[in-house]
């Protein structure tokens, strides 16, 4: 009976604002560089463990359902986009039902002109979506009944071109928390990414003091100046050159670098697939600096190299999770971890209770060596 009740006790138990694998919800998540979604398609996306369609109209609208026709649950994303009534619709490619771009169903072509049924009835899963900047978002709702206006902010990381110079995109075999984790984690760099070009290890460890502060749903590394050797600042930018780094719940992390010549803003998204799934984008915008296109064909594989580093790590460290769950997190290097699970529980009690997010971070210099 003691073995039972310990077997009780691990399964995961459902909270307001959090899913029972622990993946924050009424929050917004990246759903796909804009671009990915053309005029007229749609796309299957797995996102907090949910089978969702992201798709846009003939008219540049974008949309996002469940990706389940309640009639056979043959996935709507299978099907085509069809005009019914002057609205745009998605038809299931089994039965030919017709969902609008609300969920409801607009025509069930089986029915007879004599059919009680009321086709509009039937609905699935509508999420709020919000395009800016080449980026396409999603609101999960913790209420899946939920058909509103979100009562949290859209992603917004100040004023950005239209669109990215360019995109890098991994998967990462690891859950939302722990992929979150290793990203932030600053005393990794000059074992993980020790490329000549960017970190060489002939600079050796060097003492790292940096302020940091609460920001919204999260915290920031004050603006500061680039640390001195990081080269491809320099070759980029030139001299006086700064930057910060922000993160935000439910998983971006943003860094502005630049001078009073450029500015240059990495965006790194995470959205949760599976379990043990994440999927990584990084989207980089930049003003101000024109040479720095020539830069591309060489900066985005660099991009892909970095995330793929940070993959291989999250796949060694799964060795060790198979035979032990708990980490050994030490001040200074691993406060950043401790606030992301401090946030979140933060996050959850602030939806239960129906009250306002506080954010308990309270300013301090870390220091570290890397």
């Amino acid at each position: 009976m003691a073995d039972a009740q310990t077997l009780i006790d691990k399964t995961p138990t459902k909270q307001v604002g959090m899913t029972p694998e622990g993946w924050l919800t009424d929050s917004w998540y990246l759903a796909a560089p804009s671009a990915e979604i053309k005029a007229g398609k749609q796309v299957r996306k797995m996102i907090l463990g949910q089978p969702i369609v992201v798709g846009r109209t003939e008219a540049g609208e974008p949309f996002a359902l469940r990706d389940i026709c309640p009639h056979r649950l043959v996935p709507l994303s299978a099907g085509r986009q069809v005009e019914t009534d002057g609205q745009a619709t998605l038809e299931c490619p089994y039965h030919g039902w017709r969902f609008g771009t609300d969920g409801v169903c607009k025509h069930m072509p089986s029915l007879t002109e004599d059919s009680p049924y009321d086709p509009t009835k039937t609905k699935v899963r509508r999420y709020p979506t919000h395009e800016a900047n080449g980026a396409l978002y999603l609101f999960i709702s913790d209420n899946p009944r939920f058909d509103d206006v979100p009562d949290v902010p859209v992603p917004n990381f100040g004023l950005l071109p239209d669109k990215p110079k360019f995109i890098v995109e991994d998967v990462f075999n690891a859950h939302m928390d722990d992929a979150v984790v290793g990203l932030m984690d600053p005393a990794h760099v000059p074992f993980v990414h020790n490329q000549w070009w960017w970190r060489p290890p002939s600079v050796g460890l060097k003492l790292k003091e940096k302020q940091f502060s609460p920001a919204e749903r999260g915290w920031a590394i004050d603006r500061h100046k680039t640390s001195s050797n990081s080269k491809l600042y320099k070759w980029v930018f030139g001299d006086n050159v700064e930057t910060e780094i922000i993160f935000q719940l439910p998983g971006y992390r943003w860094e502005i670098i630049s001078n009073d010549k450029a500015r240059l803003l990495t965006l790194t998204c995470l959205t949760p697939e599976g379990s043990k799934k994440t999927r990584v984008t990084q989207f980089t915008w930049w003003t101000g600096a024109p040479l720095l296109n020539l830069t591309i064909p060489i900066a985005k594989p660099m991009g892909r190299k970095f995330l793929r580093q940070d993959g291989d790590m999250v796949d060694l460290q799964n060795l060790g999770m198979d035979h032990q769950k708990s980490m050994m997190w030490i001040d200074d290097i691993d406060i950043q971890a401790k606030w992301y699970q401090m946030l979140k529980k933060e996050w959850t009690a602030s939806r239960a209770g129906g009250r306002p997010f506080e954010n308990k971070i309270k300013p301090r210099t870390l220091k570290w060596r890397s």
